[in-house]
C-alpha cells in the first residue's frame, strides 16, 4: 500500500442532470466544483488546481473568478471526451503525489442537449458531428462524405468486426442496456427512471446497425466533479477517504480517426495494445488482479463499450464480453460484477462519463442508491474506444 502522502477522493458533487436545463457550463461547473468541495468540508479557496478536458469549454480562469479562487498552481486538460473521464482523475492524483497541488478538482461540464448549442464550434454544445459544416479539414474528411459522421456509426462497425469475429448477439448489448436501466430506475439522481425489457430494447429504432435507441448515451446537461488531496488531509475531512490505489492512460488507434480497432494480428485481428497492456499496468501496479474488483463504472457512449472493456482489462476472456452480460453477471444486486449501478449513460445521464466518479466513490462510502455489499474496490474506466485512462479506487484501510 502506497504511504499516507498517496492521493484520495475527498469530495464528490454533481448538479441535477437534465434535457435543456437553460444553463450555461460554467454556472453548471461551479455548482459541482461547489457541491465537492461541501461534501468534503472544505472551502472553495483551497482549491490549487483543476483537471479538465481537452474539449471542456470552461475555463479555468472563469472558475477562479466565479468561485473566488485565490489562485492556482496546476492547471491540466486530458484529451478525448468518455475516454478521459477516469483519466482527469488518475492526473488530479499524480499531481498530489507528486506534490504539484494539494487540492486538485477534476470536473467536467457539458450542455449536451439538441437544442443546448451555443455557437457553431463542435464543443459549444449541442451535437459536435452535426456541426461539421460544408467543408471539412481534419480526419473527418476521409469519413463523414461515406456515412460514417456520428459516433454510433464508428461504434457499429466496431460492434460489427466483434460480432463477426466471436458470434456475439446485438441482444448482448441489449442485456446490458436493460441492467442499467434497471440500475437507473432505482437512483433518484437518474434521467431514466422507468424499466425496460428486452422486447423494449428489440422495439426502439435503429440508429446505426447493431446499435438502437436503449444502447445509446443520453443527451443532456448537467455536471459532475470530484475534490483530490492527500490521504492525510482527506483522514481529517468530512467523509471517509477513497484512496487512489492505482492509475493508468494510454493512447491507442481510436474509432474517429477510422483506425483500425481491433489491429491485424494472427490472433482474430486483436491487439495486444491499448486497455489490454494498460490493464495490466493498473492492476499491477495496485498489486491486485480483476477478480478483487467490486464494482465496475465503464464508460458506454454505447452498450457496446462494455463487453469491449470487461474483455480487454481481462474481467472475462477475449470475446466472452457478450455471454458474461448475459449470464447476469453486470446485474446488480446479485451479479459477479455490478456494472454501471447508477444507471450509466444510457440511464442516469452523459456528462462524458465523469458521473461514473462520483458512484464508484459512493459505493466505497456504503452509499450508493445500488450499494454492493462489502464494496472495497472499485474500477472506472473511460471509453476504451479512444485516448483513454483508468483508476482503481479503494477503501481507507
Amino acid at each position: 500500500m502506497k504511504s499516507s502522502t498517496a492521493a484520495a477522493v475527498a469530495g464528490i458533487g454533481q448538479t441535477r442532470y437534465a434535457k435543456d436545463m437553460g444553463r450555461t457550463e460554467l454556472d453548471l461547473a461551479c455548482e459541482a466544483v461547489r457541491t465537492a468541495c461541501d461534501d468534503a468540508g472544505l472551502g472553495v479557496a483551497a482549491i490549487d488546481g483543476f483537471v479538465s478536458y481537452h474539449v471542456e469549454q470552461v475555463a479555468e480562469v472563469d472558475l477562479m473568478t466565479a468561485l473566488g479562487i485565490p489562485e492556482l498552481r496546476l492547471m491540466l486538460r486530458t484529451p478525448s471526451g468518455g475516454g478521459g473521464a477516469a483519466s482527469i482523475l488518475g492526473l488530479a492524483a499524480l499531481a498530489v503525489e507528486q506534490g504539484a497541488a494539494d487540492c486538485v478538482v477534476a470536473f467536467r461540464a457539458r450542455n449536451r442537449s439538441k437544442a443546448a448549442s451555443y455557437g457553431a464550434d463542435p464543443n459549444q454544445g449541442g451535437r459536435p458531428w452535426a456541426k461539421g459544416g460544408g467543408r471539412l479539414r481534419d480526419a473527418r474528411q476521409w469519413h463523414h462524405p461515406f456515412g460514417v459522421a456520428a459516433p454510433a456509426h464508428e461504434f457499429a462497425l466496431i460492434a460489427s468486426r466483434h460480432m463477426h469475429v466471436y458470434g456475439t448477439r446485438p441482444e448482448h448489448f441489449g442485456m446490458q442496456a436493460v441492467a442499467q436501466r434497471y440500475h437507473a430506475s432505482r437512483n433518484p439522481d437518474a434521467i431514466m427512471r422507468t424499466e425496460i425489457t428486452l422486447d423494449d430494447w428489440r422495439a426502439s429504432r435503429p440508429i446505426a446497425d447493431p446499435i438502437r435507441l436503449f444502447d445509446c448515451s443520453l443527451e443532456n446537461d448537467g455536471a459532475a466533479a470530484v475534490l483530490v488531496t492527500t490521504l492525510e488531509r482527506a483522514r481529517d475531512l468530512r467523509q471517509a477517504a477513497v484512496r487512489v490505489l492505482s492509475h493508468v492512460q494510454y493512447g491507442a488507434p481510436i474509432h474517429m480517426e477510422l483506425c483500425d480497432f481491433f489491429a491485424a494480428t494472427a490472433a482474430f485481428g486483436e491487439r495486444d495494445g491499448g486497455a489490454v497492456d494498460a490493464g495490466r499496468r493498473l492492476f499491477g501496479q495496485a498489486a491486485l488482479t480483476p477478480t478483487d474488483v467490486d464494482v465496475a463504472l465503464i464508460v458506454e457512449p454505447f452498450t457496446v463499450a462494455v463487453p469491449l472493456a470487461l474483455e480487454q482489462y481481462g474481467f472475462c476472456e477475449r470475446g466472452a464480453g457478450g455471454p458474461f452480460i448475459e449470464s447476469g453477471a453486470t446485474r446488480w444486486p446479485d451479479g459477479a460484477l455490478p456494472v454501471n449501478t447508477h444507471g450509466g449513460s444510457n440511464g442516469e445521464a452523459f456528462i462524458h462519463g465523469v458521473n461514473h466518479l462520483p458512484e464508484a466513490v459512493r459505493q466505497l462510502r456504503g452509499a450508493a442508491a445500488n450499494q454492493v455489499p462489502g464494496a472495497e474496490i472499485a474500477f472506472v474506466c473511460g471509453a476504451i474506444s479512444d485516448p483513454s485512462g483508468a483508476v482503481l479506487l479503494g477503501v481507507d484501510r
